[in-house]
C-alpha cells in the first residue's frame, strides 16, 4: 500500500483550477494508496482563511471540507514546517503531491515519486 502525502498547495487545486484531484489520482494511480496530510497542513489552511481573501480563502475553506469528506489521514507531527516534515518522512512507498517547485526538485533528487498538476488541467505522476 502506497502513501500519498498531499501538500497544502495541492489541496487548493480544486477551486483554483477546477480539477477534481481525487478522480485524477484514481486515473493515474493504478495501485492501492492512502491519502494523508500533516497536521501542519490544517494550520496552514486556517492561516490562509484568516489572512487572505477571495479565491485563496475559498480554496482553503473547500480544502478543509475535502479533508473531512474524503477521510484523509492526518499525520501527527512536531512544530516544523510542512515541507521539512515531508522531506523527513519519506520511504519507498511514499508519493508526494505538490505544486511547490523547490520541494518537487528536492523530492525528485531523493528519488521520491511526485504528483503535479500539468497544464492546469490534469495530474501527472513522476
Amino acid at each position: 500500500m502506497k502513501r500519498i502525502i498531499l501538500d497544502t498547495n495541492f489541496l487548493l487545486i480544486p477551486i483554483q483550477f477546477r480539477v477534481d484531484i481525487f478522480s485524477e489520482l484514481g486515473r493515474i494511480c493504478n495501485f492501492n494508496y492512502n491519502l494523508c496530510i500533516f497536521e501542519q497542513t490544517i494550520s496552514e489552511l486556517k492561516n490562509i482563511i484568516e489572512k487572505q481573501s477571495g479565491k485563496s480563502k475559498k480554496a482553503a475553506q473547500f480544502a478543509l471540507k475535502l479533508i473531512r469528506l474524503k477521510n484523509i489521514g492526518i499525520i501527527k507531527s512536531g512544530q516544523k514546517d510542512t515541507d521539512s516534515l515531508i522531506l523527513e518522512n519519506l520511504d519507498k512507498n511514499t508519493i508526494v503531491a505538490t505544486q511547490d517547485i523547490e520541494l518537487k526538485r528536492q523530492l525528485l533528487k531523493k528519488g521520491t515519486s511526485v504528483v503535479i498538476l500539468r497544464k492546469k488541467k490534469y495530474l501527472e505522476l513522476y
